[in-house]
């Protein structure tokens, strides 16, 4: 029948607009900016960098190896390494970023940096609202900026940031344990070369023979 098509298109919208004044689900838009629909796990927006601990100097997870400077798309990542190396949060030396800047008018939100980071030092946001009256200087985020804390990410990405810690967690007790197997390995090796020079028996001196007396 001709119309049928406009028809139950009609009653659909006649459905969600009745049920929309008894179920909120219905509801199409929010009252924004005092309602927010609440986002995804999965949602990203543009990258930061994760510090460990309450200083963002020293707990800061990147070590300024620049693999996601050189496999950003867009090449809108900008580091420059420390020359010194600095404790931190566990107390190892580790280089440091004394330049990262991350221009978010050119990034793409692909997360190819979050990918090919090995430390886990650098992950996705959520937040949106980073309008600028400027349009270049403005959207150019320094460290300080882009430094949050390990807390925070598990605020917005929880069931990811608990399996990133517990990754972080049985990589540092593998590296321990093998570090203390290296120890204990050594030390018996070196009991056993000091036993063998204990047991040795000593080897007789070679003595040249008299001369008889004339």
């Amino acid at each position: 029948m001709i119309g049928t098509g406009i028809l139950k298109g009609m009653a659909v919208t006649a459905r969600n607009f009745v049920g929309s004044y008894f179920d909120k689900e219905r509801l199409i838009t929010v009252q924004y900016p005092e309602e927010r629909n609440p986002l995804p796990e999965n949602y990203r927006n543009f990258p930061f960098l994760i510090y460990d601990g309450n200083d963002p100097q020293a707990g800061l997870r990147c070590v300024a190896c620049k693999i996601c400077e050189k496999e950003c798309p867009p090449q809108c990542i900008y580091i420059i390494k420390s020359e010194d190396k600095k404790p931190d949060y566990m107390g190892k030396p580790q280089f440091y970023p004394k330049v990262f800047d991350i221009d978010i008018s050119v990034c793409m939100s692909c997360q190819i940096c979050v990918e090919v980071c090995p430390f886990e030092a650098i992950k996705m946001d959520k937040d949106f609202e980073l309008s600028k009256r400027e349009r270049f200087d403005a959207l150019l985020v320094r460290k300080e900026e882009l430094s949050k804390p390990n807390d925070y990410y598990h605020e917005i990405h929880p069931i990811e940031a608990a399996a990133v810690d517990k990754n972080l967690t049985d990589a540092a007790a593998a590296a321990e344990a093998k570090k203390k197997a290296a120890a204990e390995a050594a030390t018996k090796a070196a009991a056993a070369k000091a036993a063998a020079a204990n047991t040795t028996p000593a080897q007789p001196t070679a003595t040249s023979p008299s001369k008889p007396d004339a």
